[in-house]
């Protein structure tokens, strides 16, 4: 199930690209797919070895809560925009990016997926849709000492920046939509969590800040 998705990620991201594209020879999209691919080959490959139950919530897309099911609905056509536009826009050359810029992009894409990774090794409960398990233990070391919501900190540099990385200006407006609506989406997930979630209320205490150290 594992392979057969991966592969089947890999499908579609070189579809959104390439397609509107029209073309393979869009050097910024190979780059990026390679960003994606290869750290996620070792993330999925440590996952599986040493923690196969955190792959399973990983796995897990259907939300249980209404809310973040329309949030669910919001986002998926930002998304597809952020990822189908470059594709247009090398095409139709609507964007000239300089080589440096796409570079910086992607290396922060990287680090911000990396980051991600680390949010996984810390905490086996970060699953992909917001729920509390039973004997579910609130998380406080590595990146949960800093900010409450690691995990979108890395998300937001992957959002952001992966339109410059693919060589697009115009991309950027729906990938900076995506974060106000992830703002809504952790306000969610905290009331989910001190609602129900033993010692979250101590936690938050303890860490003020949700995402931005000194900020918010």
């Amino acid at each position: 199930m594992v392979v057969s998705r991966f592969a089947l990620l890999f499908i579609i991201l070189g579809s959104m690209f390439f397609l509107p594209a029209w073309t393979f020879n869009y050097w910024q999209a190979w780059v990026y797919m390679l960003i994606l691919v290869v750290p996620m080959i070792f993330i999925v490959r440590y996952l599986y070895r040493h923690d196969p139950e955190l792959l399973k919530r990983r796995l897990r897309m259907r939300e249980r809560e209404r809310t973040q099911r329309l949030i669910q609905v919001v986002l998926w056509p930002m998304f597809l925009l952020a990822f189908i536009l470059p594709g247009f826009d090398y095409r139709l050359h609507w964007s000239n990016v300089p080589l440096t810029i796409v570079v910086i992009s992607d290396v922060l894409v990287l680090l911000g997926y990396l980051f991600i990774g680390l949010v996984f090794r810390t905490n086996s409960y970060a699953s992909r849709i917001i729920e509390v398990e039973k004997n579910q233990k609130v998380i406080t070391t590595g990146p949960y000492a800093i900010v409450r919501h690691p995990m979108y900190l890395g998300v937001f540099a992957f959002y952001t920046f992966s339109p410059l990385a693919l060589g697009s200006y115009w991309a950027l407006i729906p990938a900076l939509l995506i974060v106000p609506v992830l703002f809504i989406r952790i306000r969610d997930e905290e009331k989910e969590l001190l609602d129900n979630l033993e010692g979250y209320k101590e936690y938050v205490v303890k860490t003020k800040y949700r995402l931005i150290p000194g900020i918010w």
